[in-house]
């Protein structure tokens, strides 16, 4: 999901805060440190100790990672934990295709670095990155297709640490507050003004949307419905190619949740992806799923994006990427 890249480094952690971290969690001493303006959602730092060694350091604000205005954001660092413990199981139950955090002193996947931000650690490794987009290859898509039937069909004990997906919309409430006060503006930055006009403008397209998801996730708790350990975002950008092999990184979305989380984004639309998971697993995806997951990542953007903006904001060129993110969304599901 969007939300916004991190393109500077994060107001509330100083660099000598997060190497204070670094020693008092994984008893690191380091000898230097580099941002890295990469991939949403998580700040990202190339770390060398004094031994020379490259670790690869992201920190993510929790803020960010609530799903509501009032969650406390010990919820958000939990939900974050549990998901980061999962890929620490896998890993460990010889799935070498999971690039998972380095466990800290205590052997939790992550450390409070303060009240706002979690930070992990995880091994440097040289490889070929990816965008959001499309896959590079057709070779490249069945191959995460296969580390995804993997993950499914892994043990489950892999899935003791993670929770499960309880089909919420992040920040929905924020969406649906813009929704009722459409047009009310709270100047809180340069996009606040624009926000509350482009949520006026398609409320009838956005409620018809949230109307839609409802539906569908009514449908799925009338039904039974098998359930596995999903990475969430099996997208290209969350892939890393190296000379052994397709690596799944950034597991902060790892859930419990129904085979289709993990699908819907992996077929071109000829339906051959949904068929080979079939062949594989024996499990049908269900058409009803599909939509579901393709909506709620639609909505989630929506609702993050929104909240971003009915919060203090400066103009940054995170705050650019995602109005545009945005703008683009609400063109298409407008139609």
């Amino acid at each position: 999901m969007g939300g916004g890249g991190v393109l500077t480094p994060p107001d509330g952690l100083p660099e000598d805060m997060l190497v204070r971290a670094l020693a008092s969690g994984w008893d690191m001493s380091v000898s230097s440190l580099a941002y890295r303006a990469v991939g949403f959602g998580s700040h990202h730092w190339e770390v060398i100790d004094t031994a020379g060694t490259r670790w690869f350091v992201t920190a993510d604000e929790l803020e960010n990672k609530r799903h509501a205005l009032d969650e406390p954001l010990d919820a958000a660092f939990g939900r974050l934990r549990a998901a980061l413990a999962a890929a620490a199981d896998l890993r460990n139950h010889g799935h070498a295709f999971v690039l998972a955090p380095v466990p800290a002193a205590g052997g939790d996947p992550l450390v409070r670095v303060n009240e706002r931000f979690g930070a992990a650690v995880y091994p440097f490794v040289d490889g070929q990155s990816f965008a959001w987009g499309e896959f590079s290859a057709p070779a490249h898509r069945r191959e995460v297709l296969d580390l995804i039937i993997a993950v499914h069909m892994a043990p489950g004990a892999v899935a003791r640490h993670a929770m499960a997906d309880d089909f919420a919309v992040p920040h929905r409430d924020e969406l649906e507050s813009a929704l009722d006060s459409a047009g009310a503006v709270t100047d809180l930055g340069p996009y606040a003004r624009p926000v509350a006009l482009l949520v006026a403008e398609n409320a009838v397209p956005i409620r018809r949307l949230l109307a839609r998801y409802d539906e569908l996730v009514a449908q799925s708790r009338s039904g039974p419905s098998g359930t596995v350990l999903t990475h969430g975002e099996p997208h290209p950008g969350n892939t890393l190619m190296t000379p052994r092999g397709c690596l799944l990184i950034d597991w902060d979305t790892a859930l419990v949740a129904p085979p289709e989380r993990d699908l819907w984004s992996l077929d071109p639309g000829d339906g051959s992806i949904l068929a080979a998971y079939a062949d594989a697993t024996g499990v049908a995806p269900l058409p009803s799923m599909l939509e579901l997951y393709r909506i709620r990542w639609d909505l989630a953007d929506i609702a993050i994006d929104v909240s971003r903006f009915r919060r203090r904001h400066s103009g940054s060129a995170e705050d650019d990427e995602s109005w545009r993110v945005l703008t683009h969304l609400i063109a298409r599901i407008r139609g």
